[in-house]
C-alpha cells in the first residue's frame, strides 16, 4: 500500500515544466525536480499549488497517450463519443488523482544519475529520491517521450521496478473485467473519483 501510494505522489514531479526548446532529458529532469522544490515548498495555498500543478500537466505529461496505454485493448472497442468522454475523464481523474496527492509533499531532493536512450521515441532517466526522516532512498527512472525532441513528454515512471502506467492499466482492465468489459462502469469509477 505504501509502495503505490508513493508511486502515485512521485508520478506528479513531471508536472513542473513546461518545456519550450529542445534539451537533453536529464536536464528536463533537473528542471521538474527544481521548479517541483520551490512550488511544494511555497507558502501558497493548497489550491494554489493545485491550480499550477494541473497547468503546467497540461503541457509536460502525455496525458492522452498514458490514458490511450492505461485503457489497453479496449480502445479498439471504443466509438468515437465514448473515446471523447474516456479522454475527458481521464484527464479530470488524472489530475485531481496526481495532483491532490503531491501537494503534500514536500521538498524532494531528486538527483539524476544517468540516460540512456532506447530508440529514437524514448530515454529512460535514472534518478535516485534521497532518504529522508519519512522515507527511505527510492529509485525512480523516467519514461521520456523524445519523439519530438523540442517537446519532450513524459509518459511513465517506474519506482523501484513498479511502473505507474502499467499498475493503472491492471487497475482499469479489472474494472472491465468484472463488469463484463462495459466501459460506462470504468466511467462511473472515474465519475464518483471526481465527485469525493
Amino acid at each position: 500500500m505504501f509502495k503505490i501510494k508513493f508511486f502515485l505522489l512521485v508520478f506528479l514531479f513531471p508536472l513542473f515544466t513546461i518545456p519550450i526548446e529542445a534539451k537533453e532529458p536529464s536536464k528536463l529532469i533537473n528542471e521538474i525536480v527544481n521548479e517541483a522544490s520551490a512550488i511544494l515548498s511555497s507558502s501558497d495555498p493548497v489550491e494554489s499549488k493545485i491550480i499550477k500543478l494541473n497547468n503546467i500537466a497540461e503541457k509536460s505529461v502525455d496525458i492522452d497517450g498514458i490514458g490511450m496505454y492505461t485503457l489497453g485493448k479496449y480502445r479498439k472497442n471504443l466509438n468515437e463519443d465514448q473515446k471523447i468522454k474516456y479522454k475527458k475523464l481521464f484527464r479530470s481523474y488524472f489530475l485531481k488523482s496526481f495532483s491532490s496527492r503531491l501537494v503534500d509533499y514536500s521538498n524532494p531532493k531528486i538527483n539524476v544519475v544517468s540516460e540512456k536512450k532506447i530508440n529514437e521515441k524514448y530515454t529512460i532517466v535514472k534518478t535516485i529520491l534521497e532518504e529522508t526522516s519519512k522515507n527511505p532512498r527510492i529509485e525512480i527512472d523516467w519514461r521520456i517521450y523524445t519523439k519530438n525532441p523540442k517537446r519532450p513528454l513524459i509518459r511513465d515512471l517506474i519506482v523501484e521496478g513498479l511502473s505507474l502506467a502499467r499498475t493503472q492499466k491492471e487497475e482499469f482492465k479489472s474494472i472491465m473485467q468484472n463488469n463484463n468489459d462495459d466501459i460506462n462502469f470504468l466511467f462511473k469509477s472515474f465519475e464518483e473519483f471526481l465527485i469525493k
